[in-house]
């Protein structure tokens, strides 16, 4: 019936207690179209139960051990390729106290270089844009945009630099499903073999058809480490974030890891939670929530114009009728065909990560990316929220808008173009900066992880350790 209760009892699964609501893939068993294997495939291993350290989020030392032997040897998500679409568009790309020119060349290559130059240290560039030569502004030593150096003023007084000794140091560069990578130091695992099995399931999802839309970023109170795991883990809605609960199956979430760098959590929507009281909800009213709340952010919302806004026909779940009226609407939206796409597909988060600070949302809808950087100190981080929309078929690639940076005193809601999602990282932002000051004045000096529904967070502190301890990314 349209109206029963989906939520039966579950108990266990996998060998590992999970809440007592269908399961993720019981739940995808449902869908209106067959599941591909990679949404249905748990892969889950247990990985421990001991407290994290608190000083891991807090110690200038430890972020020190990150910047020196982590961040040099790790990919690192740098651009889009809509970012610089010409030959000659560079972007400034900052992180972990490095700065780079990621520049496009003649030929459609990118080469990544150090943004400094080499006489005196200067920055050779503050802001994105487009140029053959990269020349500095303080003395004029100059460089191509390929890195080789092009020469300087008063050269009779530098006889001691040959040009093959001044090209600016490059790091490798790596391109996937339209995104642009960087690592500086060079060897180890190609950009696929690290992030596999993501370049064989995001083809279904095509982000190289994508452009960005959206592109928002603010400085959060809180370590890097602390922001990026409060997108790891879809549990704490039923606190934080109480107005999903109408329909978003938070406990009905699905978190599964893949070797050292990659893992995700599958979150249904157009499902009510099970701490929802059942009594008197019908499928109808998910679908009115659903609506109700995504259309927030615009001024008297009205369902009359919603295309989501379905009246759900007798013997058909919410989330099947969403699944439809967004199928519909994607392939109109996109001229391409989504018959096939499941009703995951087109409404559910599916939050990939991977390691340390890249996590793209997959699916056929407008995907979401996040980023997050280290700040000048422990207690600081830029966290960056892009919107991927798919360019129509047979359109030319727009290029990406650019970076919106709110101010410190700026609230997430203070960029309309984030519409609901804006209110959603408020209400995280209530927590972060007393999450960071906490962990400064814990008595136990002790982090605690759930086993299942924050594995997501051991599997990165592990891989952390690996780097860490000299068992990835030692040079060779």
């Amino acid at each position: 019936m349209a109206d029963s209760d989906p939520n039966v009892a579950k108990g266990h699964q996998g060998g590992k207690a999970r809440c007592e609501a269908i399961s993720w893939q019981e739940l995808l068993a449902q869908d209106s179209r067959p599941a591909p294997a990679m949404l249905t495939e748990e892969s889950y291993q247990y990985r421990g139960s001991e407290p994290l350290a608190a000083e891991r989020y807090t110690s200038e030392d430890f972020a020190r051990l990150e910047r020196e032997r982590m961040w040099p040897h790790v990919w690192q998500f740098a651009a889009r390729e809509e970012d610089i679409p010409e030959a000659g568009d560079y972007t400034v790309f900052e992180n972990a106290g490095r700065s780079w020119l990621i520049s496009r060349q003649e030929d459609g290559s990118v080469k990544a270089m150090h943004n400094v130059c080499l006489h005196r240290g200067r920055k050779l560039r503050t802001e994105d844009g487009t140029a053959d030569t990269f020349t500095c502004p303080f003395h004029g030593f100059a460089w191509n945009k390929d890195g080789s150096f092009a020469g300087m003023p008063c050269s009779w007084d530098f006889k001691h630099l040959s040009a093959d000794k001044m090209a600016l140091p490059e790091a490798e560069v790596g391109r996937w499903g339209g995104y642009i990578f960087l690592r500086e130091e060079k060897g180890g695992p190609s950009l696929e073999e690290y992030l596999a099995p993501l370049p064989e399931f995001f083809k279904r999802w095509r982000h190289e058809e994508c452009t960005t839309v959206i592109w928002v970023a603010k400085e959060v109170p809180a370590n890097w480490k602390v922001t990026a795991e409060a997108f790891m883990e879809a549990w704490h809605t039923v606190v934080t974030h109480p107005q999903l609960l109408p329909f978003t199956g938070d406990a009905n979430a699905a978190y599964w890891t893949y070797g050292d760098n990659v893992n995700v959590n599958h979150v249904p929507f157009g499902i009510m939670s099970p701490h929802v009281d059942p009594n008197g909800k019908t499928q109808q009213w998910i679908v009115d929530e659903f609506c109700k709340y995504n259309g927030r952010s615009a001024d008297n919302y009205e369902a009359s114009g919603d295309p989501f806004a379905v009246t759900v026909p007798e013997g058909m779940t919410a989330r099947a009728a969403l699944g439809a009226a967004m199928r519909a609407g994607y392939t109109a939206q996109t001229g391409y065909d989504h018959d096939h796409a499941t009703d995951a597909e087109l409404l559910d988060g599916l939050v990939y990560n991977v390691f340390p600070n890249f996590a793209p949302w997959g699916g056929f809808m407008p995907n979401i990316v996040y980023r997050w950087r280290p700040g000048k100190t422990p207690d600081t981080c830029l966290m960056e929220v892009r919107i991927l929309a798919r360019v129509k078929k047979g359109d030319p690639t727009p290029h990406g808008v650019p970076m919106k940076l709110l101010t410190p005193e700026q609230r997430w809601t203070d960029a309309p173009e984030l519409g609901v999602l804006g209110h959603v990282f408020e209400q995280d932002m209530d927590n972060l900066p007393y999450v960071q000051d906490g962990l400064h004045v814990s008595k136990t000096g002790e982090v605690n992880l759930g086993d299942y529904q924050e594995i997501r967070i051991r599997q990165f502190h592990q891989t952390l350790d690996k780097y860490l301890n000299g068992e990835l990314g030692a040079k060779k």
